[in-house]
């Protein structure tokens, strides 16, 4: 897909020409059902026309109701995620079939992400204005083994030398670099991405993030919201 006129005003980066067999993947995103975020299932489908994502990894916070409901629907593929707050911070399983319980220890939420076949996918590692996961819990998991790829540029992580910070430690534990706009609104989507060969499910997918080019930066640009009620939703 290519994206709108309006996309690529607010995120520049978009125009930049993808190679061919490649695909833009958002790593980080979040709808109504992470309860922090206003996001309609309409508003989701209008934003990933407009943005031109391929790939979008829907990870709400201890839900993958909204994922598995949105996939059928959007104009771009899916990949059924969470993001889940464990005892020591979040960890995000993606390619799930089930939704994971949350306070937990971070090795069982790991184990149990790849029990399911899934990736560990570890968020905005050193923002400790986010409910990263503690430093001390990350070199655990990495030293068991149980980390697949590390968030490198986060789209709401102000601080650039904390997206910095992030990559430097993929790159010294030979771990994948993810992006993701961790978007909480429509006009978000698309602010940080990979653009990686495609890829047919999660062993796939883990080797062509290897090869990924990370895109985007932090949020810069005026987002537009309005206080509105959306649908209840339930945390599956």
């Amino acid at each position: 897909m290519l994206p709108s006129a309006d996309a690529i005003a607010r995120h520049p980066h978009l125009a930049e020409p993808q190679r061919t067999g490649w695909v833009r993947v958002d790593l980080h995103s979040h709808t109504m059902w992470s309860g922090d975020s206003t996001t309609t299932p309409d508003e989701i489908e209008e934003a990933v026309v407009a943005s031109g994502i391929d790939v979008l990894c829907i990870t709400d916070h201890n839900a993958i109701k909204g994922a598995a409901e949105l996939a059928p629907r959007l104009a771009c593929r899916v990949v059924v995620g969470e993001e889940v707050k464990t005892h020591a911070g979040e960890i995000i399983g993606l390619f799930l079939s089930e939704r994971i319980p949350f306070g937990m220890r971070p090795e069982e939420v790991a184990s149990i992400i790849r029990d399911q076949g899934g990736l560990v996918y570890v968020p905005h590692p050193f923002d400790l204005l986010r409910s990263n996961l503690a430093e001390p819990a990350l070199l655990d998991l990495v030293g068991r083994g149980l980390v697949d790829a590390v968030e490198a540029l986060n789209g709401k992580t102000s601080l650039g030398h904390l997206n910095e910070k992030a990559a430097t430690f993929a790159a010294e534990h030979g771990l994948p670099a993810g992006a993701g706009s961790d978007a909480h609104v429509p006009d978000a989507l698309g602010a940080a991405y990979v653009e990686m060969p495609d890829f047919d499910g999660p062993a796939a997918f883990l080797e062509s993030l290897s090869q990924a080019r990370v895109v985007g930066h932090h949020y810069d640009a005026p987002r537009r919201w309005r206080p509105r009620i959306v649908p209840s939703t339930t945390a599956e």
